[in-house]
């Protein structure tokens, strides 16, 4: 029991402490980890399962959409808010269908995506 409290209030405070860019990454990771375990569910016949875990996922790229200033990042901004789009649209698809071919298609662009922050968040580190 200690040691549930004891990473339950390690993961609070990673979270509260958090810089922008960590949390932006924090989502990022959970997206690609929804996703999977909604795809899986698919493949195991789990439906609730397979519904909670993709709209988990939906609901992370609502939040990047909702937090992206278009106006600020220009076409940069513009472009990224139609992949966003794009992925909450596939993934609404996916589950409506309870399609796995289409989570694996939409799966890899998640985890690009993720990868992309990773690289951008790296770079950024090495210019300060």
């Amino acid at each position: 029991m200690y040691a549930n409290n004891a990473y339950n209030t390690y993961k609070t405070n990673s979270i509260n402490y958090a810089s922008k860019e960590q949390l932006l990454l924090m989502l990022l990771d959970g997206a690609v980890k929804f996703s999977k375990i909604g795809r899986q569910a698919i493949i195991d016949k789990k439906i609730q399962k397979a519904h909670d875990n993709i709209t988990k996922t939906q609901d992370i790229f609502y939040e990047l959409m909702a937090t992206l200033d278009v106006e600020q990042a220009g076409e940069w901004g513009t472009k990224m808010m139609s992949i966003y789009r794009f992925i909450v649209d596939e993934l609404g698809e996916a589950n409506m269908k309870k399609d796995k071919e289409k989570m694996n298609q939409i799966i890899p662009l998640i985890e690009d995506i993720r990868d992309t922050w990773y690289e951008a968040n790296r770079i950024a580190k090495n210019m300060k």
